[in-house]
């Protein structure tokens, strides 16, 4: 279908390369919108085209302007006969445009499940004819397997096939704990030499084995050339351990001000106290000295006054005695 957006001027002559539209069908646009309307499932937008089904069927093309449909477009199939002069409904759809979003193809459940979807109480059963098992009484390449099968009979009814073995061999080789991680490249030794590492049996064995440090890989499958801090000969670090005290660092003390303790406080006010008690002693004494001296200024003053005044009037009476002689 075409899904490239067309004006209303466009649609009088719009054919498709494969199929001609006949007038009849190509004139059938307003019947086509007036029955979306009808159906009221949404507001019908532009005319978009049309394409020819047949000689006697057409497709009407209109943006659906929908929330939640962006690219979607309603398609309305009209019909009429070779002596027909006017085209009736045959079918109204709601179909995504090239741009529209629409769920990805389905997949049947078996091709969704993926590693570690598995929880606690699932089942997941293998599938029929699973190539990464055969029969136990088949040989299957590893030597242990077949040997015990043949001691104990027929062995399990299914063992891992050459195609399984190999497969689970890579993926542990390209995961986490594979010779490639970045854990491995920056370790120095591998775990072929580690005392933790628990090689697994059979054709397995030269390549994978368990590892039991609980402060790594613990319980993992890990390749032999992968390698961790942890190693079992990983060198204790030289020198007497760390020091009983941080060193001094005065870029990192910070000074504060320390409030007095109450002792230290009272002594302050009790040395207060004994200064301004001193102070105001000696202001007190200055202040009767200055009186004092003030008095006897006064005094002084008085007395040779009252000296002055006695002579003039002993002056006086001789003075008058002159005068009668």
């Amino acid at each position: 279908m075409d899904s490239t957006p067309r004006t209303e001027t466009d649609v009088d002559t719009a054919t498709t390369a494969e199929i001609a539209v006949r007038p009849v069908l190509a004139d059938a646009r307003e019947v086509a919108r007036a029955a979306l309307e009808e159906l009221g499932e949404g507001k019908v937008g532009a005319h978009l085209g049309v394409r020819g089904e047949d000689e006697f069927s057409a497709t009407h093309s209109f943006a659906a302007e929908l929330a939640g449909y962006r690219g979607w477009r309603w398609v309305v199939v009209v019909a009429a006969p070779a002596d027909a002069d006017r085209a009736t409904i045959s079918e109204i759809a709601l179909l995504p445009g090239e741009e529209a979003l629409t769920a990805p193809d389905w997949k049947p459940w078996r091709e969704r499940v993926e590693s570690g979807d598995l929880g606690p109480g699932d089942l997941l059963p293998p599938q029929e004819q699973d190539p990464r098992l055969v029969p136990g009484y088949v040989a299957n390449g590893d030597p242990e397997v077949d040997e015990l099968a043949y001691e104990v009979g027929l062995g399990r009814t299914q063992v891992l096939s050459p195609e399984g073995r190999d497969a689970a061999a890579q993926r542990w080789h390209d995961g986490e704990h594979g010779p490639d991680s970045e854990m491995a490249r920056a370790a120095a030794s591998t775990c072929d030499r580690c005392g933790f590492y628990v090689p697994l049996s059979g054709a397995l064995r030269n390549e994978f084995g368990v590892c039991a440090n609980e402060f790594s890989a613990d319980g993992a499958v890990v390749h032999a050339r992968y390698g961790c801090g942890a190693h079992s000969d990983t060198a204790q670090p030289k020198g007497s351990g760390s020091p009983a005290f941080e060193p001094y660092d005065d870029g990192a003390v910070e000074v504060v001000t320390l409030a007095r303790s109450r002792r230290g406080n009272r002594a302050a006010e009790s040395a207060q106290t004994a200064t301004d008690t001193g102070q105001a002693e000696q202001a007190e004494a200055g202040d009767t000295a200055d009186a004092a001296e003030k008095t006897d200024t006064a005094q002084t003053d008085a007395a040779t006054t009252e000296q002055g005044a006695t002579a003039e009037t002993a002056a006086e009476p001789a003075q008058e005695q002159e005068s009668k002689d």
